[in-house]
């Protein structure tokens, strides 16, 4: 039932919103160079790599040579792009990555693959469902970028504090993982970004 869900859905949103969608990319291609879509190695149910599609927020950097993690003011968010960030309209691509089976709407955020490998016994149990555009971690760590930036060693930080945290939250998703409990976070979610939009 869910995955017909996942699937119903997002090709229903995709149709709908493709003029809006189309609106974006134009923003994004007048504003700087580069790609309208930024895709990333993520890793997803029973560990299968798969390509995450968002928006491109950040200014193209060659292939292999930018930080994993985003952080506070960084330079490298174009102008589009802090925009993007702040409404979450970057995440919308990712309703392809639920349309072909990658992720579902509610799921445990998928990780790149150097996090999973240093996590991977926890991943074990986490990996048994697919990644989702939201999650309990989601909820919980809507302004991320602005946490590790006040960070002394942002990447330390992360592995030793805020994934730790979000493992621990995926699996608590994991054991509760139902239709209600999926509806019940979508709904948060659409929440707080609203609510996030009308304070900002």
């Amino acid at each position: 039932m869910k995955r017909t869900f996942d699937a119903t859905v997002s090709f229903l949103g995709l149709v709908l919103l493709a003029p809006f969608l189309l609106m974006v990319a134009v923003f994004i291609k007048l504003d700087s160079r580069g790609p309208v879509l930024f895709r990333q190695q993520r890793i997803g149910k029973e560990f299968r790599p798969f390509l995450i599609c968002k928006f491109r927020t950040m200014l193209q950097e060659p292939f292999g040579s930018g930080r994993l993690i985003t952080i506070g003011d960084d330079p490298r968010i174009t102008r589009a792009g802090r925009w993007l960030r702040k409404t979450k309209i970057d995440e919308l691509p990712q309703l392809i990555n639920v349309l072909k089976g990658d992720m579902s709407f509610v799921g445990p955020r998928p990780e790149v693959p150097k996090y999973v490998q240093v996590f991977h016994r926890d991943y074990e149990d986490i990996l048994r469902v697919r990644p989702g555009i939201t999650d309990l971690a989601s909820l919980k760590y809507r302004d991320e970028a602005s946490l590790l930036g006040n960070a002394e060693n942002p990447e330390e930080e992360y592995l030793t504090h805020v994934l730790p945290d979000k493992i621990k939250l995926a699996k608590d998703y994991v054991q509760r993982s139902s239709l209600l409990f999926d509806v019940g976070l979508i709904l948060k979610t659409m929440f707080k970004v609203f609510d996030y939009k009308a304070s900002s």
